[in-house]
């Protein structure tokens, strides 16, 4: 494939992917040194807490040809999810017996909606130049999405560590294609963080320690979802009624102003989620848990942890009615981890 050739199909991957209903589709090399630089640090200084498997796959995630030999470009798509006004999120925050879901957990699970969509854009690269090598990802392998999405032209990192667009925001997910295929890059955006520290300032548990670094351990969406076991007590209070993922520091991002509502079906807010309360959620037990998130996210949590999660909001949520005997009805649980967290709640509640 000529220099011509390569750019041609470029320009028209790009088409076929906004047709499949991606917002943008890039182009990166496979250079991530100075990625991989900021990854090491990072992992130098414990912040990935409990998730071994960073460190495991070491320099790996920084390589594309290592993970994946014979890659030389990396296709990288974003799609928007925002399933909702933002002042929706704002108002459930505000009022401490909701449930508080972040938003891209509210409808399909994302991965399996972005994985279905790339794979048909490599299949539709297939139909017009033959077969080639590719391998589709949405956060399935070591693969450095943020940084690829950088060079792919996608937007820039923000001191929150998620990916900004100047038109979009960062409502958006991530998704890749390494390929073998010889594609030109694109040039990336400049950083527009500028003198701004709104997301540094409303993080409710100080996890973004610094401009661009975040320490998952302090970090809600890790203590929620990928953290297993007990969540540091210092921390509760903290968590108020956040019970899956935490979206504060995009909520107050001047940049999303110009972030769009999604149209994707998949992405709709299901089983009325969004209106769910503390004490309903509570009493969900685990088949009515596996029923109500099939196809979602947030079941990879599994009942346990969830029940984990909302015992730390009840015990944060003002005395109510119901909120006794609905912590009381799980005081006995057979788990372990369950059972130190609703104790703890109920200790809180007493002290309320």
């Amino acid at each position: 494939m000529d220099e011509t050739q390569a750019t041609w199909l470029a320009e028209h991957i790009k088409t076929w992917g906004q047709a499949l209903g991606f917002q943008q589709v890039g182009i990166a090399d496979t250079n991530l040194e100075q990625a991989q630089a900021r990854l090491l640090a990072w992992l130098a200084a414990g912040h990935q807490g409990s998730m071994d498997y960073m460190a495991r796959h070491g320099t790996r995630r920084a390589q594309p040809a290592a993970l994946v030999p014979g890659t030389r470009s990396v296709i990288v798509a974003r799609m928007d999810y925002l399933p909702e006004p933002m002042e929706h999120g704002l108002a459930r925050l505000a009022d401490p017996s909701s449930a508080a879901i972040s938003c891209y957990a509210l409808g399909r699970d994302y991965h399996k909606v972005l994985r279905g969509r790339l794979q048909r854009l490599a299949e539709r690269i297939e139909r017009e130049i033959g077969p080639f090598g590719y391998r589709v990802f949405v956060d399935s392998a070591p693969v450095m999405e943020k940084p690829l999405a950088v060079k792919a032209g996608l937007g820039w990192i923000g001191k929150h560590t998620n990916l900004i667009h100047p038109r979009a925001g960062s409502w958006f997910f991530l998704g890749t294609i390494y390929s073998d295929l010889s594609l030109p890059p694109d040039p990336p955006l400049a950083d527009h963080c500028g003198r701004c520290r709104a997301c540094i300032q409303s993080c409710p548990t100080g996890a973004i320690i610094a401009p661009y670094q975040l320490d998952a351990r302090r970090c809600i969406a890790y203590l929620t979802i990928e953290h297993a076991g007990s969540i540091p007590e210092p921390l509760r209070p903290l968590l108020g009624n956040r019970i899956y993922g935490c979206d504060d520091c995009q909520l107050v991002c001047p940049w999303n102003r110009f972030a769009r509502m999604s149209t994707e079906p998949d992405f709709k807010i299901r089983h009325a989620l969004d209106q769910a309360t503390l004490i309903s959620l509570f009493a969900w037990d685990e088949p009515t848990f596996l029923e109500r998130t099939q196809g979602m996210a947030i079941r990879r949590i599994g009942h346990v942890r969830w029940l984990r999660n909302l015992a730390v909001a009840l015990g944060n949520a003002p005395p109510g009615p119901g909120l006794d005997s609905a912590l009381a009805a799980r005081a006995d649980h057979p788990e372990a981890l369950v059972r130190e967290h609703v104790q703890w709640a109920r200790r809180r509640q007493t002290r309320a």
